[in-house]
């Protein structure tokens, strides 16, 4: 590995900000919005590998499996975030989908990158966490060259996890040792090196494929709502309220009382109301179907 790392696509000079300080405002922009274009390109010509992560990913949480994301600065940073908005959302247990960013975290408020250089802290780092066979672990870099998401991948490996890792950089710059290797190619960055931008962009755009894809194939989404949606403030209730009269034409009186009735359960509400089961039955049919709310629908009706 090329320890000077001049050499990277995200270290590379960009021509088209040569002038970059000698823009207007409004220059500064477009050539930003110019420059976004490649995080779309990207993504796209990762589609194969990025849906073969979502298998993956689905298969272990289905089988008892967690997630874990990996990084160090913005690419952990940006873990955390994916990771954080799973509960909420999809209504996960907060163990479900996880993120370890190097520096722990303190490294999401203050820069701590200079702990990215220990391979042997993300080999630690993995085995406290518990990470076994049944799980999968992410390894984010954008220049593909962390030490420490590296020593974690390789320790995952080690422990039977299924290792996917994100990069910013072509295969043949960086070797990264993973059960599947996406890589994210936005080019040089309009600052020269500063990955938090074009890199940092198409891997947030790639995580949330990933953990939105596998919620939708774990059954937390109905059509594409977010059915298994956590109501823990108003604005999360009244979406849950919006949710049921849309999907039911009921009225919002009668939507309160279902979702009260169902523990405040927007997938539960709305099998009790297709099936006219009450809550205990009802939630016995979801087990019955991993929790799929159509799956569930199609058995009661047999």
């Amino acid at each position: 590995m090329d320890q000077t790392r001049g050499h990277l696509l995200t270290e590379l000079n960009n021509p088209n900000s040569q002038n970059l300080d000698q823009l207007t405002p409004l220059e500064l922009v477009e050539l930003f919005n110019q420059e976004d274009l490649y995080t779309i390109k990207a993504i796209e010509q990762a589609k194969v590998e990025l849906a073969k992560a979502i298998e993956i990913i689905t298969t272990a949480l289905s089988h008892g499996g967690r997630l874990f994301y990996v990084g160090a600065g913005t690419s952990g940073r940006l873990g955390v975030l994916d990771a954080a908005e799973c509960p909420p959302t999809f209504c996960t247990p907060p163990e479900l989908v996880q993120a370890i960013i190097a520096g722990g975290e303190s490294a999401l408020v203050r820069s701590s990158e200079g702990l990215e250089d220990s391979a042997t802290e993300g080999e630690q780092i993995v085995k406290l966490r518990g990470v076994n066979e049944k799980d999968v672990l992410v390894g984010i870099m954008a220049g593909g060259t962390t030490p420490y998401v590296h020593g974690a991948l390789a320790q995952a490996r080690a422990l039977g996890a299924k290792t996917i890792a994100i990069a910013c950089v072509p295969k043949e710059q960086i070797k990264i040792e993973a059960d599947l290797d996406i890589r994210l190619l936005t080019g040089p960055e309009i600052v020269a090196g500063s990955t938090r931008l074009k890199a940092g962009t198409a891997t947030k755009m790639a995580l949330n494929i990933l953990s939105t894809g596998v919620m939708v194939r774990l059954g937390k989404v109905h059509g594409n709502r977010m059915v298994d949606v956590s109501v823990t403030n108003s604005k999360l209730k009244d979406r849950a309220l919006r949710i049921l009269k849309d999907l039911t034409g009921i009225a919002h009186h009668e939507a309160e009382h279902l979702l009260e009735s169902s523990g405040r359960k927007v997938k539960l509400s709305l099998l009790m109301f297709w099936t006219g089961l009450g809550a205990q039955q009802a939630q016995q049919l979801l087990d019955q179907n991993q929790g799929k709310l159509r799956s569930a629908l199609h058995s009661h009706e047999k």
